[in-house]
């Protein structure tokens, strides 16, 4: 097992991309008669009529929303989209979840990618619908504004690529594998799901892979998926399936899931809601396995793919770099580090173990795969980044059929060499 060692050139493209900085602010806040109203503007911007709300045994209420009201086409850009229900090209046709079951049951009985989520057990939505966690007051209030919900704050103001504060004063910390510079027209890669513990609440740890385009010179544009345990976000502790996107850097487009964007076209996942089951150390292990691409025949729309399932798309007309192809893409773990009393956070990155005690204790991604511009899925080379001590990653190329490119990653912070 060979770490690929980092170049600085990728040091370069890991900061512009991962230099996102969250808004944090006291949970307890009281707010005005003003920013009550502004608040339920914002309820009714998000919480569409529903045609069936499901009542999850997790506490969350999913509306089942008619495709066409939706928030995504709220956004100005949107408001006279034709909606597309299927993409017209896929670079991969085979049914990843039979794929993946029959791959982990030749290698390992003690894999799995039979993720659910809770809200399933008390009813579906109705075809022509999609599921949206509704969103609750005091999440908002929990934002260090109303604007600011469901929002990363921009990285604004500085002269180069590289903040030289990055990791004292912004906090956020990765274990991270990156591909070079290049054009690039989607990413795959199965993802495995666990529970880390979070130390405060305005701290998260999240799995994603990142498609970027562009840098924040030229208005960064991302799109993201993973998951991620955020109790800042969510207002509690549990393993949730997000997505993200910005086309100006995390300035003033983008936010968390389904805001005004992303078009949705599934009826099974709600994003935003929580996953079941997670993975246990030493027992079975979990997977989410992502696919997004670029639709060139459609239109140039970006898709989105979850074990096997399509969930919907980001239209080009969002982004500018994005709107030709991707430039980077990445994938690995991300955590904030508030250094709460001074120490180094215990907030788990992955499984919250070092990446040598490998399969079954460390978090992992495999598969990793990158969409070349004739539509055809390659394996990825890739350069990693990580927090020394506290956090780590281990690469790996084989030409085994279930490892692929892969890597194990995470850590547990705070320890005897990470105080």
């Amino acid at each position: 097992m060979a770490e690929v060692k980092l170049s600085f050139g990728f040091v370069v493209v890991l900061y512009v991309l991962m230099a996102a900085r969250l808004c944090y602010t006291d949970n307890n806040r009281s707010s005005s008669s003003h920013e009550n109203v502004e608040v339920q503007k914002l309820l009714n911007s998000l919480n569409k009529p529903a045609v069936k709300s499901i009542k999850s045994p997790d506490g969350d209420i999913m509306d089942c929303v008619r495709i066409s009201d939706q928030p995504a086409f709220d956004h100005p850009l949107l408001k006279n989209h034709t909606i597309k229900m299927r993409p017209i090209y896929h670079p991969n046709p085979v049914d990843d979840n039979k794929v993946s079951s029959m791959v982990n049951a030749t290698a390992d009985r003690h894999s799995s990618s039979s993720i659910t989520q809770l809200w399933h057990s008390n009813g579906k939505c109705p075809k022509g619908t999609i599921p949206i966690r509704r969103t609750k007051k005091e999440d908002i209030l929990r934002a260090s504004s109303v604007d600011s919900y469901g929002k990363k704050k921009s990285f604004i103001g500085k002269s180069s690529f590289i903040d030289v504060e990055l990791g004292v004063t912004d906090g956020h910390e990765y274990a991270v594998a990156s591909t070079k510079t290049g054009q690039f027209y989607g990413s795959k890669s199965a993802i495995n799901l666990w529970n880390p513990k979070v130390q405060q609440s305005n701290e998260f740890s999240l799995t994603q892979t990142w498609v970027v385009g562009g840098t924040y010179n030229t208005s960064l544009n991302t799109i993201e998926a993973g998951w991620q345990v955020y109790p800042f976000l969510y207002g509690d502790n549990k393993t949730r399936l997000f997505i993200y996107w910005t086309s100006d850097g995390y300035q003033k487009t983008g936010c968390y899931n389904l805001c005004s964007g992303f078009i949705q076209t599934n009826n099974k996942y709600a994003i935003g809601g929580s996953l079941s089951p997670t993975s246990k150390t030493d027992g079975t292990q979990q997977e989410l396995t992502i696919l997004i691409w670029k639709d060139n025949a459609g239109g140039g729309d970006w898709w989105m793919q979850l074990n096997g399932e399509t969930i919907g798309y980001w239209p080009s007309s969002l982004f500018t770099h994005l709107r030709n192809s991707a430039s980077v893409i990445q994938w690995g773990g991300e955590i904030i580090n508030t250094r709460s009393q001074g120490r180094h956070t215990t907030t788990q990155m992955g499984s919250g173990q070092f990446p040598k005690l490998w399969y079954r204790k460390a978090s992992y991604i495999r598969k990793i795969e990158t969409v070349d511009q004739s539509n055809a899925l390659s394996t990825a080379e890739v350069y990693t980044f990580h927090e020394e001590n506290c956090y780590d990653i281990l690469t790996n190329i084989t030409t085994d059929s279930f490892w692929g490119t892969h890597f194990f990653y995470g850590g547990p912070g705070r320890n005897p060499n990470c105080p």
